[in-house]
């Protein structure tokens, strides 16, 4: 029976990967019982079920092939889930009904397990004529706003909510205000975003011109190219969202150029999608190909690497027959144009094993070598496929034959294409894999640098204690168990030790031989300076990178996994970390009150704010919250009571707004005043920051504090686990605790 590497490692396999009966009995007894369900499931299609299977088993065994933990944990399991990661959905109309159609269609898709993309460009701008209703349009955030809402309410397939990717044109006249939209913390947290950025734009950045800011053929107004360019810039400096696509490059270097048009991408991006475009994920795990690792002999096994991808491609192929969709039109589009995105995880440890520094010129060389191995080789199946089971149906041999990828490609394989045809589309990408890198033992995830060679992770116990255990990167545990203490070489670096253009050789030495595109965060440290990140961006297009996603730790998302917490205060006592003497009340108090009607309330409810002069400055002191309603009457006074509690401590209390604001209703919330608000408690909070504004307490919306400043806080806080463990990757939050990941 396999061991696994790491506890972590078996605790993802059970949580998230091993089939088990709807009341948590397991059906799988090992790990050795989930690859023969998956490898028995994507074998039935063939003609030789018999003979596949086993092929399918050697992928499987020993982590070699990690398909999808959509596959890993649907395949065989006749569950009605779909064992595709992600969607693109269809063109949203720009009409009423068809918005909430696509709203409908998105909720149907996340509720198989599907994350989702949409590119939001299709919406008439706020204040834009709704003609027919003598009314103004809310314009294309607003309805972001009600997608977030859903997203929350819609509990994935297996342990995870849904993710989704929000994208909008440059040249729209809303795109200020999408840039600016993650300034608010409580604001489209469900969403990650991207800039689509054309070729006229960034020439007309470059040339430092005016820009038209469009809809429906009509000049809304103009802007500065280069102003916007450092907006987005700006904002990603300041709280690491959006990050940018290169839209024409995309659509240029697509293989389908001839009969697609692509607008948006999955939640992380590495697969630009048509509308109801879907992506089938897997990942050749580069570190088990290693031979002779650390020693002057060390080199990844290239045969093995080509015979597994064979393997890979045709297993993949398979689950375009066996998955279910959420929707027709999505069946449709997958069985028409049969696209996988075959990527790989393990890198950084692989170079590490062959003694090579990741960023530097020969990791990218190595990178850009065994990428084109797995894309020639990818090829060569898929050629075989099409001979023995069809090409897909829109294959056109001239038009195919004349794209970017294969016109990279040597003779062999352009004629194999000629000869035979495709049986898949596209077939490389390189996507998150921070979960199920997990689950092979701690490897390096997809093609990102190794985070830390070494943290700690807390388990809760049954008993509600918390254990602490080490877990170590899969190269470095190889390094202590062949070498003992001695010290790590030179060459194995860490994601605090890059500088931000390795990162970017990096990916752009992976790109050119990757059909779709990469999922890949630029990693900067908080105290980089402002033109450094607009480096970045420049770089990212001048290498040819089919997009760029900085992150650099901030006030707003916060920071990233501590490596090393900082030790308590000596007068700390238990899991207080800070508290100040509380404020005495005054004799008289001076405040205000406000009335809020809740849509699904019969009685008002009524908020009072009162104030206490603190150095000439007012601020809040106490709040009372009053209905006529009964069902209120626990939550109010205990609410009551707790916020007022805190306002009495003193300090910078603004953080409570935030915390309340960003509180949303499974059961929906309502539109109040022009804007959509997800819960009472929101709208409470909305009162209280009003309040906070008109006294001088706070300078505007959303500038309240983003958590309590008198705590300490190690990193930012898992939604599944509670720890104090996220660690942005691949352009996606994962923990590094649980594997929760916000993409899959």
């Amino acid at each position: 029976m396999t061991r696994f590497a790491a506890p972590i490692s078996e605790t993802i396999w059970d949580m998230k990967y091993r089939f088990k009966t709807p009341d948590g009995v397991p059906v799988d007894g090992s790990v050795e019982d989930t690859w023969r369900r998956v490898a028995r499931a994507l074998a039935s299609v063939e003609a030789e079920p018999a003979l596949w299977e086993p092929r399918f088993y050697a992928a499987l065994e020993d982590f070699r092939f990690l398909p999808a933990g959509r596959i890993l944990a649907g395949a065989g399991t006749a569950r009605a889930v779909t064992l595709f990661n992600c969607f693109v959905m269809g063109t949203v109309p720009d009409s009423m009904s068809g918005i909430f159609d696509a709203l409908k269609e998105a909720a149907l898709t996340m509720q198989q397990g599907g994350g989702i993309g949409y590119d939001f460009s299709t919406i008439r701008p706020k204040g834009a004529a709704v003609h027919g209703v003598g009314a103004d349009a809310s314009g294309p955030l607003s309805f972001m706003d009600v997608w977030d809402a859903m997203c929350r309410t819609i509990m994935s397939a297996g342990s995870r909510r849904g993710a989704m990717m929000a994208v909008m044109r440059s040249g729209h006249p809303e795109i200020e205000g999408f840039i600016a939209a993650k300034r608010d913390p409580a604001r489209l947290r469900m969403f990650n975003l991207s800039v689509l950025i054309t070729d006229p734009f960034m020439a007309a950045v470059k040339a430092d011109a005016p820009w038209d800011l469009m809809f429906d053929g009509a000049v809304v107004r103009q802007v500065s190219a280069r102003g916007l360019w450092e907006r987005i810039m700006q904002a990603t400096y300041d709280y690491a969202e959006p990050g940018v696509i290169f839209i024409d490059r995309v659509n240029q270097a697509n293989n389908l150029n001839y009969c697609e048009t692509i607008a948006a991408t999955n939640p992380c991006g590495e697969q630009p999608l048509p509308p109801y475009g879907a992506c089938l994920l897997g990942s050749i795990n580069l570190a088990r190909l290693v031979e002779a690792p650390f020693g002057p002999d060390a080199a990844l096994d290239t045969a093995a690497l080509e015979a597994l991808v064979g393997v890979a491609v045709r297993m993949m192929d398979n689950v375009v027959d066996v998955s279910r969709f959420p929707l027709p039109e999505q069946a449709a589009e997958a069985a028409a144009k049969r696209r996988i995105g075959l990527g790989i995880t393990g890198l950084a440890d692989a170079l590490a094993l062959l003694g090579v520094r990741y960023g530097s010129e020969e990791a990218a060389r190595l990178t850009s070598r065994w990428l084109q191995q797995i894309a020639r080789a990818a090829y060569l199946t898929s050629a075989r496929l099409a001979a023995e089971k069809g090409a897909f149906a829109l294959f056109d041999a001239d038009a195919y034959l004349a794209g970017q990828t294969l016109q990279a490609m040597d003779a062999e394989v352009r004629d194999a294409v000629a000869k035979d045809g495709l049986r898949n589309a596209l077939l490389t990408s390189i996507a998150p894999t921070g979960t199920i890198s997990l689950y092979a033992g701690n490897v390096s995830s997809g093609i990102e640098p190794v985070f830390a060679h070494s943290y700690t992770r807390k388990v809760l116990q049954p008993d509600g204690t918390r254990s602490e255990e080490e877990v170590v990167d899969y190269a470095v545990a190889l390094w202590q168990k062949m070498h003992g203490n001695a010290p790590l070489p030179e060459h194995f670096v860490d994601a605090q030790t890059l500088t931000p253009m390795e990162h970017v050789r990096m990916q752009a030495a992976a790109q050119t031989w990757v059909d779709s595109s990469i999922s890949k965060t630029i990693n900067c440290p908080a105290d980089i300076a402002f033109d450094a990140i607009k480096d970045v961006y420049i770089a990212a297009w001048d290498q040819g990178s089919k997009g760029c996603t900085p992150y650099r730790p901030n006030a707003v998302t916060g920071s990233v996994l501590s490596v090393a917490e900082p030790e308590p205060a000596a007068d700390a006592a238990g899991d207080v970390i800070w508290l100040a003497e509380k404020l005495d009340r005054p004799e008289a108090l001076e405040g205000s009150t406000y009335k809020i009607k809740w849509p699904e309330s019969s009685h008002a409810i009524y908020i009072t704010v009162n104030d206490v002069l603190v150095g000439g400055q007012r601020r809040p002191f106490e709040v009372f919250i009053n209905s006529k309603n009964m069902e209120h009457f626990a939550w109010t006074v205990a609410l009551t009571r707790m916020i007022s509690a805190v306002f009495r401590r003193g300090g910078d209390v603004s953080f409570v707004v935030e915390e309340l604001k960003a509180v949303f209703d499974p059961r929906g919330g309502a539109w109040m005043g022009g804007a959509y608000v997800p819960s009472m408690l929101a709208a409470i909070g909305g009162v209280i920051e009003q309040h906070m504004i008109a006294t001088g307490f706070l300078a505007g919306p959303g500038q309240g504090a983003k958590s309590d400043p008198g705590a300490r806080v190690a990193g930012a806080v898992c939604p599944s686990c509670g720890q104090t463990s996220l660690l942005m990757v691949e352009g996606c939050l994962s923990c590094f605790n649980c594997g929760y990941s916000r993409c899959g």
